[in-house]
């Protein structure tokens, strides 16, 4: 997708922002970035006509006011913004340091540009936890090293008794500067690069990076290649869904359902292996393209799959039905369908607040919006709902297989690049990540190298509501709701 560009002066961009919010339903104020330290970029998305805007905002200094105060969706973006480029948003209400730490310099700004660096502020990187006082009120630290194979991340618990007034999330310990090397690798190897953003989330990122290429290049895909792609977007979708149910089984301790969600998920990625040629289908999805057509193997996958969801059935109808654990659940990490669109929440935890937000009903990627299945939702914005959206998804990922594999036809499954990209451009990629909305955006120079590459994992936008769903509940109850919102520390730490 090409988004529309256009230039949004600095004293005119909140008004402008909310003229354009208002001139239609589902708009969304989608991610805030920069190019270099030179200017605000903000995307929107207008999910009923498939379109896209990117407005640039010229900035004097090293400083704006911030647009957190007029949406609150904004707030994460903003702390990114501030480290990465060294623009500070006045009147942030909670101005933290999000990704580079103690560590690094105090006027270093990775994405900066060189010849701004000399006016960048100096400010302390020390970070300051909220203190919640009051009698009997106690800290429970917890990471960022956690037991097993988590990814790091710090929980700072504020508790009084066994209830949890305040939780605070840390994250940038996995920062791994993926923005940046995505403007120094060759624009033809960056896709190994992109794919590796959240290496859960292999196939969809891989293909978001794919569409905003193949923009900029001006390029169709075979139809044979968007069947494949989004046939693995699905197999990557129900892989870690079947995974997450299985987790919440197992933190409930409801282990002959976790066993048995282990085993299924296990066949799922032998059906991405017979598909791709490996089991986290890792290079499948090329800009492009996809990587190879195994047409010898499609009898089987439709069998296997098959057998899959005959095999998913009365396991996901003993999780839903048990009584223990719907009580387990229920009513517990609620999130508002108010806080859901004031802070911008994307994915499972939306939907299980009744918004029926899944780019694949608008925007392309692979067969979408044509093979788009209903959106699957519940209400009550709990665990359980968050729960039950994941298994309703479960079956109209394999549906969605079942029809697509029904479907393919031909045998030629990539076309061939150009040598260069065109110069001056901006391409986007809108992807549905079984997280929920991913974007990436690529920037050209003159030249038609890549100038900037920024990413949104789904993840950016929910770490604040998992925050929120936990006050007031036991510190008992933070394991299944942690689980239940499936969040990435990678793909937010980049």
């Amino acid at each position: 997708m090409i988004p529309l560009v256009k230039e949004v002066s600095e004293d005119n961009l909140v008004s402008s922002i909310k003229d354009w919010l208002a001139g239609g339903q589902l708009r969304r104020l989608t991610f805030v970035t920069s190019l270099d330290g030179k200017q605000l970029a903000v995307l929107l998305l207008d999910p009923l006509s498939g379109a896209a805007e990117l407005w640039f905002t010229p900035l004097k200094g090293n400083s704006y006011k911030s647009l957190t105060l007029s949406f609150a969706s904004c707030h994460w973006f903003e702390r990114a913004v501030w480290d990465m480029f060294g623009l500070e948003p006045i009147g942030h209400p909670r101005l933290k340091h999000l990704l580079l730490h103690e560590s690094y310099e105090a006027n270093y700004y990775p994405l900066r540009a060189n010849d701004l660096l000399c006016q960048a502020t100096e400010n302390d990187r020390c970070y300051k936890f909220l203190e919640v006082k009051g009698e009997g009120v106690y800290e429970i630290p917890v990471g960022p090293i956690h037991a097993g194979i988590i990814e790091p991340g710090h929980f700072r618990f504020s508790c009084f008794g066994e209830n949890i007034l305040n939780l605070e999330i840390r994250l940038g310990y996995l920062h791994r500067g993926i923005e940046k090397k995505l403007t120094e690798v060759d624009w033809k190897k960056a896709r190994f690069v992109a794919e590796a953003a959240a290496s859960d989330t292999a196939v969809a990122n891989a293909l978001a990076h794919a569409i905003a290429v193949e923009s900029i290049c001006e390029i169709d895909v075979p139809p044979l290649a968007d069947a494949l792609r989004t046939i693995a977007l699905e197999l990557e979708r129900l892989s870690m869904h079947i995974i997450d149910v299985g987790g919440m089984a197992a933190d409930i301790g409801f282990l002959g359902v976790s066993s048995s969600m282990s085993r299924l998920r296990g066949k799922s990625l032998e059906i991405a292996q017979a598909l791709s040629g490996n089991r986290f289908m890792r290079g499948f999805v090329t800009p492009g393209g996809v990587s190879l057509y195994r047409a010898e193997e499609i009898g089987g996958i439709r069998a296997n799959l098959k057998e899959l969801a005959n095999e998913l059935k009365p396991v996901l109808n003993l999780f839903r039905e048990n009584q223990t654990a719907i009580e387990r659940m229920a009513s517990i990490g609620v999130i508002s369908k108010a806080l859901v669109e004031d802070f911008g929440i994307v994915g499972v935890a939306a939907r299980a607040t009744d918004v029926a937000y899944d780019t694949r009903q608008y925007f392309r990627q692979g067969l979408y919006p044509e093979f788009a299945p209903n959106v699957t939702v519940a209400d009550s914005g709990d665990i359980l709902a968050r729960t039950l959206v994941r298994m309703g998804e479960i079956d109209t990922s394999i549906k969605v297989i079942d029809r697509v594999l029904d479907s393919l036809d031909g045998n030629s499954c990539s076309v061939e690049l150009p040598k260069k990209l065109r110069a001056d451009m901006v391409g986007l990629g809108v992807v549905e990540a079984f997280r929920g909305e991913l974007i990436h955006l690529m920037c050209t120079d003159s030249s038609g190298k890549i100038k900037r590459y920024a990413i949104k994992d789904p993840s950016q936008n929910n770490w604040t509501a998992l925050s929120i769903a936990i006050r007031n509940n036991l510190i008992a109850d933070f394991p299944l709701c942690n689980k239940s919102f499936s969040l990435s520390y990678g793909g937010n730490d980049l």
